[in-house]
């Protein structure tokens, strides 16, 4: 039976496509070994591991052996800002930015309980942050830059390169989370002159639970994960073949594929944008042009979130109000928060996050519910004078 729900979270997951899965099922169940294990089985398995490595590193632009396989983006992150405080003598000073993923904006508070000193950049009404902020803000004590290459909620893209040679001038340490480009965008460590970068496989269609940690070759980083010394002894614990295969099986296909994949996203984002804007009481968050190509993010005045989005829901389409990992706080969009945006404003944001699986005729479908779900959203909560059910 076919699924008739059209499916629009995908910042959140993506679907495993068939590629990654066809090329992850050998490693189940028929070459199944260990890689640390010295036997045919073990070898076997090592060998897929290791051309899976250099499949993401070429992605990347970046050599084989400056890739380290995690968890997901989330331990990526975490790796990223403690091992580079623990490795830092010069200072206890960190900046990030108001509107990073919560792997590393409550990473740096925990920091900040811990004794360091943390800025927070400020971000402009597209989620912005400047060079010049960053200059302003790094301090002779400063050990660590983290600023995300493109927004989970709102889907903008920061200058990563010009914020690097900030760093790079006074000899900082410079990360970026590129969970949600990765994939999406092209990427290419060189050119942005990182020391480090996270992505999470689940975020391109491939599997859950596995992701990588970009280190270049010059950044000396403490391992977080002890144990059985794997990973050169820098992420200890028995390897995840079939998810690291998976991985890059993913990443591999979209990196070849990724100006037709930009072009067809784009276009139905893009669709979405023009529709629903037409609508009433409605704005687009983050900014107009540099975004990632799946990510169209609204807000309504005077209408709920929560109710929004079942109502959606009950209509078949599947979307989100912001990040999954705070799905359900019943807490404001500490990202919108971060734009400016007025309580009222803030109150109803709808994320609508498109793949390449997704089609025209679905963009359709999502404009011609969404007044419906509006009014009956809107009919759930007190509503201000100036809004009139009617016009939805």
């Amino acid at each position: 039976m076919t699924d008739q729900r059209i499916y629009v979270d995908n910042a959140a997951t993506t679907a495993v496509s068939d590629i990654a899965f066809n090329a992850m099922l050998p490693y189940f169940r028929d070459s199944f070994g260990n890689p640390s294990a010295t036997h045919s089985y073990g070898t076997q398995a090592k060998s897929a591991v290791e051309e899976s490595r250099k499949t993401i590193a070429t992605c990347l632009g970046a050599r084989v052996n400056e890739i380290y396989f995690t968890s997901g983006g989330t331990e990526s992150d975490n790796w990223a800002l403690m091992s580079s405080v623990a490795l830092r003598q010069k200072g206890r000073h960190l900046i990030t930015t108001e509107i990073e993923h919560s792997a590393v904006y409550k990473t740096a508070q925990y920091l900040e309980k811990k004794g360091y000193e943390v800025t927070f950049l400020p971000v402009d009404r597209y989620g912005l942050v400047s060079p010049e902020q960053l200059e302003e803000a790094i301090r002779e004590d400063t050990i660590l830059v983290s600023i995300m290459t493109a927004n989970n909620e709102i889907g903008t893209i920061q200058p990563i390169r010009e914020l690097c040679a900030v760093a790079k001038k006074h000899r900082v340490l410079f990360h970026t989370d590129a969970v949600q480009a990765a994939g999406h965008i092209p990427i290419y460590v060189g050119e942005l002159g990182v020391d480090m970068l996270s992505i999470s496989s689940h975020k391109f269609h491939g599997p859950k639970g596995i992701g990588a940690l970009y280190i270049n070759i010059r950044t000396v980083l403490p391992p977080m994960v002890i144990g059985g010394g794997q990973e050169k002894g820098k992420r200890s614990g028995t390897l995840n073949v079939s998810g690291i295969v998976g991985m890059a099986a993913a990443l591999g296909d979209a990196s070849s594929r990724m100006d037709e994949i930009v072009g067809k996203t784009t276009a139905m984002r893009d669709m979405l944008t023009t529709e629903i804007l037409k609508m009433p009481g409605v704005q687009l968050t983050g900014h107009p042009e540099n975004r990632v190509p799946g990510i169209a993010s609204f807000i309504f005045s005077g209408i709920s979130g929560e109710p929004l989005i079942a109502a959606l829901n009950e209509a078949g389409i599947c979307a989100s109000a912001g990040s999954a990992c705070s799905a359900g706080s019943g807490e404001p969009s500490r990202i919108l928060k971060a734009l400016g945006l007025t309580q009222m404003e803030n109150a109803a944001p709808l994320r609508l996050s498109i793949s390449e699986y997704n089609t025209p005729e679905q963009m359709n479908q999502i404009i011609a519910a969404l007044p419906a779900a509006l009014k009956r959203a809107a009919a759930e909560r007190v509503v201000p004078k100036y809004i009139n059910l009617d016009d939805y």
